[in-house]
């Protein structure tokens, strides 16, 4: 026999309803309490949790305008905002039925009943309870993520003067709902600096939505970030939210954003201009409400110039611009950097290793670090993997000697086919300040190849 679910309340004054309607129910549902007084609502609701609310509109105080059924009703919802509740009454008209489902109710039933009605119109309300709290319970997974998520990147580590003036420019701003925009190489922590601007704003608890615009391909932009109706494309097999979408009310983080071609520009600055959006294949328009933050690690000024990014995008994105320096230029913040590292993998690696050498802190020092934080991490981690020691020395370091004058050649001390690679994809990205994209183009890769690569070689 099937396990019987679900928790019903009945409110009515007729008190052979109120059995008629146990009688019958207690056969489908778990639990089906009845109550002739309203007034023990507030007690009956914190003492459970009910499935469904099945609600007299007129009890004998009021007998046919409704108005203690409205009451009730509006009590219920003050009480649980996600209540499922079902109003009955015998004088019910459809002006009362759109009044009382405007006012919040679920369904609206006439008695006398028909029994299978009932049952249906009962079962039914379960399902909208059941998917209200299905959402509600996402909402939760989504700001412990969220929150996971932040915690992650709860720590900007600088003491240098350069990091503490983008410490105070993002107290200043995090607060209003300007627009950002981050300049700085790949790997100095662009992304982190986003997340702590969303962390101490006021959307704090709503969703952080970061997209990588360098990955997404001209075809699939606008149903990435605006969505998508079902049949809009061959691929197309159910409705989409889109990033502007699942952001609202939050923060959209769009990284890579001087990697997008002049029309897709166009696409963007329109949506951030009308603050809408429509999917693909809908003409019906989305209101959103963002918070942006934009990073890149090409030239934007320059690239106006040369009419490859628009100037009207620029100033839109643009209202607070922070430059992060890259860590050849703030070396000082190397030593706390790599202790911070070297604690995290000395304890995910299950390694006992106290400090690293002042002979390894110096050679660091001499390392021009063209993959910045990320590549330094990426060192710490390796030398914690690979040491035997409990103080890492310069020789559990990959890093290849300080380059002397750049004569336009490479200077190989070995043959190697790996260092020969990491060698050059060092130099290449030298060339371009750490541009992934014009770097990958000089080494003739495609862009995934590159970070392939970069993650191999720990750059």
């Amino acid at each position: 026999m099937e396990q019987k679910t679900g928790k019903i309340l009945i409110v009515d004054d007729n008190e052979d309803l109120l059995k008629a309607a146990r009688i019958h129910l207690k056969r489908h549902f778990a639990q089906v309490d009845t109550e002739k007084n309203p007034e023990a609502i507030p007690t009956l609701m914190a003492n459970e949790d009910y499935d469904v609310i099945l609600l007299d509109m007129n009890f004998t105080k009021d007998v046919s305008s409704g108005s203690e059924g409205y009451y009730w009703l509006e009590k219920i919802l003050e009480i649980d905002p996600s209540a499922v509740v079902v109003l009955i009454t015998a004088y019910g008209d459809v002006q009362m039925a759109v009044r009382a489902i405007k006012a919040g109710a679920t369904d609206f039933v006439l008695k006398p009943w028909e029994n299978e009605k009932l049952l249906a119109t009962i079962y039914s309300a379960m399902r909208l309870r059941e998917t209200r709290d299905e959402v509600q319970n996402l909402k939760i997974k989504n700001q412990e993520i969220n929150q996971a998520l932040n915690e992650r990147y709860s720590e900007i580590i600088g003491q240098s003067a350069a990091m503490q003036r983008i410490f105070q420019t993002i107290d200043r701003v995090a607060h209003t709902d300007a627009n950002v925009l981050i300049l700085g190489e790949n790997g100095t922590g662009k992304e982190l600096i986003a997340r702590a601007i969303h962390r101490n704003s006021s959307r704090k608890h709503e969703s952080f939505v970061s997209v990588d615009l360098g990955s997404i391909t001209e075809t699939l932009f606008e149903s990435e970030l605006f969505g998508h109706k079902k049949g809009a494309f061959t691929d197309a097999k159910e409705d989409r939210a889109g990033r502007f979408e699942l952001a609202n009310g939050g923060t959209l983080f769009l990284d890579e954003i001087g990697n997008l071609s002049m029309p897709l520009q166009a696409k963007l600055l329109t949506a951030i201009q009308n603050r809408r959006v429509s999917r693909v294949g809908s003409n019906k328009e989305i209101q959103i409400d963002i918070r942006l933050i934009c990073a890149t690690n090409m030239p934007l000024y320059e690239m106006v110039k040369e009419n490859r990014f628009r100037q009207d995008l620029l100033y839109r994105i643009n209202t607070i611009e922070i430059e992060v320096p890259p860590l050849r230029e703030r070396f000082e913040d190397i030593p706390v950097l790599a202790n911070h590292f070297l604690k995290h993998y000395s304890a995910r690696y299950n390694k006992n290793i106290s400090k690293i050498s002042d002979a390894a802190l110096t050679r660091m020092h001499k390392h021009t670090w063209p993959g910045n934080i990320r590549e330094l991490q990426h060192a710490i981690e390796r030398a914690v993997i690979l040491s035997n020691g409990n103080v890492l020395q310069p020789e559990d370091f990959n890093l290849s000697p300080a380059p002397g004058k750049d004569d336009g050649h490479l200077n190989l001390d070995a043959y190697n086919l790996e260092e020969v690679e990491k060698l050059l994809i060092r130099k290449v990205l030298k060339k371009y300040n750490g541009n992934i994209t014009q770097a990958a183009s000089e080494l003739g890769l495609t862009r995934s190849s590159l970070y392939r690569r970069l993650e191999k070689h720990g750059l």
